[in-house]
């Protein structure tokens, strides 16, 4: 119930994907890949929404991509990145499956 994906599929195929882990609220995201362009966007994009809905307080990306910036990634300084993190993990987890809200985005 902590480990979460967001799949794209076209057509019933999947395409792309992201996967993580949250706790309180926080998302630590683990890995994402795209076999079509712009994918892993989409998921992250629709994951970002909802996650916003939901009023998570941080996604932990781990390390920083060109690609991650292109999608507004920055680097936080460790001292400022645990305390974010203290904060968000006073928040209930979110345990079980998750549905995306369709107007999430």
């Amino acid at each position: 119930g902590y480990a979460h994906s967001v799949e794209c599929r076209q057509e019933g195929e999947l395409v792309g994907e992201l996967y993580g882990v949250s706790l309180g609220g926080c998302f630590f995201g683990e890995s994402m890949f795209s076999l079509k362009p712009n994918a892993s966007k989409v998921a992250l994009a629709s994951l970002v929404g909802q996650l916003r809905r939901w009023n998570f307080q941080l996604i932990d990306c781990q390390v920083r991509t060109e690609h991650l910036e292109s999608l507004g990634a920055v680097d936080v300084p460790r001292a400022e990145f645990l305390k974010r993190l203290e904060k968000a993990l006073v928040i209930d987890s979110r345990i079980g499956r998750w549905h995306l809200e369709e107007d999430a985005t």
